[in-house]
């Protein structure tokens, strides 16, 4: 069980030095009228809460990045709406196989919001696993039915935080596949650092906006977590600040009151990226992780030509509210894998 885990002393010499170059991720589309279940995880319903946080997920895959060679990232895995022909059109989300039998996800892609508002879990039977495969297409790969899914019990859908899920396979895959292994939590801050190299791969959106059954990869980069923050609090106060001294000047406050509100408010504020997540990107825009599929794997390579899990893809950003993620994103935001490792743990023990 605790084979998909990899400690500090063990690989913390093992990183790569050499820079990444960005790109962007985020959520995934189905066919409306196969989305009932699904609606959550489309890219129209993320962009709306995105918009909170000046945030646009319009696209859904990755952009920008270059045919992954056949047989590479075997341990991607694509989630499937069952009973549906595999197509890039029943493609909703993307995950990793840690275990034979154990695939990781975003809680988001497992957690969707009915037509009423009240949330739940996607059932076993609603999704099938494909893997095995960089094609997605009826006679590739091995589609696998769902035993069970697990959802993190902390997780939050109005910010993301603790965006990470489990599902378990009903039997091991037949086709071939690598489980990738995940960090503890003193080698994810190794991981954590700003400038060290990752790789995001997906199905999805190429430059035309076109969907390809092809899996693509892209390079990015760790980015500083404050440095995101900061970036992310300022994109938000623009628009807050004018509705505040709209409000302001309703309720007749001084001046010397406004600034005092105002700088309480800011104080209040919660940040976007918790300790839980981690940030990468560009400062090129247009090249963060804006595109990848959702629940999708943010790996880093090492010297001796492996790779490490460190991120789940979660929610993608821009640098302006009438930009779309693709145009000018900056950077992204990803699930901190190794700070979920006791409950990765704790979930497949007792499952």
């Amino acid at each position: 069980m605790k084979a998909f885990k990899i400690t500090t002393l063990a690989l913390a010499a093992a990183l790569m030095a050499a820079p990444g170059i960005a790109q962007e991720m985020q959520l995934p589309q189905v066919d409306q009228q196969d989305a009932s279940p699904f609606d959550f995880a489309e890219s129209k319903k993320k962009a709306e809460r995105a918009e909170k946080m000046a945030a646009d997920g319009s696209g859904s895959r990755v952009v920008g990045g270059e045919l992954a060679a056949e047989g590479a990232w075997p341990w991607q895995v694509g989630l499937m709406i069952a009973g549906y022909p595999v197509s890039p059109d029943a493609h909703f989300c993307g995950g990793s196989l840690i275990l034979d039998q154990w695939v990781l996800t975003a809680a988001h892609c497992i957690h969707h919001q009915d037509k009423n508002g009240k949330y739940f879990d996607l059932h076993p039977s609603q999704i099938s696993i494909l893997v095995g495969t960089n094609t997605i297409s009826p006679n590739s790969g091995d589609n696998v039915p769902v035993a069970g899914i697990f959802r993190n019990p902390n997780y939050n859908p109005d910010g993301w935080d603790s965006d990470v899920a489990l599902i378990k396979l009903a039997r091991k895959p037949n086709a071939n596949y690598r489980t990738i292994k995940v960090p503890d939590a003193n080698f994810g801050d190794v991981l954590d650092q700003a400038g060290v190299p990752t790789v995001v791969t997906g199905w999805g959106l190429v430059n035309g906006g076109t969907h390809p059954d092809k899996m693509y990869q892209a390079e990015i980069q760790m980015m500083s977590r404050d440095m995101c923050n900061e970036a992310l609090m300022k994109a938000r106060a623009r628009p807050a600040s004018q509705a505040f001294v709209q409000a302001a000047s309703i309720f007749k406050l001084s001046k010397n009151d406004m600034q005092k509100a105002w700088e309480e408010l800011v104080k209040r504020a919660p940040l976007p990226l918790t300790e839980n997540m981690v940030c990468s990107g560009s400062f090129e825009g247009g090249k963060t992780s804006c595109q990848g599929d959702s629940g999708g794997p943010l790996v880093v390579p090492l010297q001796d030509g492996s790779y490490i899990q460190a991120g789940i893809v979660s929610w993608g950003l821009s640098a302006g509210p009438n930009k779309t993620c693709a145009e000018d994103a900056i950077f992204s935001a990803y699930t901190k894998v190794s700070q979920f490792l006791p409950w990765l743990e704790q979930t497949i023990s007792q499952n």
